[in-house]
């Protein structure tokens, strides 16, 4: 990693260093991370390994993840709101999935909250995607002392309020920024990454719902 927090790949193309060379990690960095979402099911799951991954290193979630599909019903928020107490005993027998039984409680009760939200407002993406923060909440250069000084921003911690008002758990501010990055609320891909101008490109083009 140099002193810009990026790194070199063998094509001469720099990255945001925490690529690293796991191919979970190359795959994710280069065709997920920061491209805009709108699909609720996608959201969802999101919100939920974000929350599972409190804690723990990204890399166990992200070669965990088609384990956590299998285990929950491909993260449909309706089909996981109908879970009950044999479903939680179920999922805690499971050894792909990370067996934390508070996060897969929080996993059942965000079902029903999203559930609640979509019949209230009609979309998840929609009311999520209200909470985008404007250019003037954003840094002019997203560097490495932005990146590594700001773990959460104003929108988050107004996006993890309104979702803990709303009942929704394991969605701390923290956690929420990792979920505006993830999904193209925002785009944290360093000054000086390949991707950066990439997923600008994305976020120009997508249409917010």
């Amino acid at each position: 990693m140099d002193t810009l927090g990026l790194s070199t790949d063998k094509h001469g193309h720099r990255h945001c260093a925490w690529r690293g060379a796991a191919p979970e990690y190359l795959h994710y960095h280069d065709h997920e991370w920061g491209v805009p979402v709108a699909d609720d099911i996608q959201l969802y799951e999101k919100i939920c390994l974000e929350g599972f991954q409190a804690g723990m290193a990204w890399i166990t979630i992200l070669r965990k993840r088609e384990q956590f599909r299998a285990a929950f019903d491909g993260f449909d928020f309706r089909r996981v709101a109908q879970y009950g107490e044999a479903d939680i005993l179920r999922l805690m027998q499971n050894p792909g999935i990370v067996r934390n039984r508070a996060k897969i409680v929080s996993t059942i009760n965000n079902a029903r909250r999203a559930c609640e939200l979509v019949g209230e407002t009609g979309s998840l993406a929609q009311w999520l995607w209200a909470f985008e923060p404007g250019p003037q909440e954003r840094p002019a250069v997203v560097d490495l002392a932005y990146w590594t000084g700001n773990p959460t921003s104003p929108a988050s911690v107004r996006l993890s309020k309104a979702l803990k008002k709303r009942g929704w758990t394991f969605v701390g501010p923290t956690t929420m920024y990792a979920l505006m990055q993830a999904m193209g609320m925002v785009n944290d891909h360093l000054e000086g990454c390949a991707c950066l101008p990439q997923i600008e490109a994305l976020r120009r083009q997508f249409k917010r719902p």
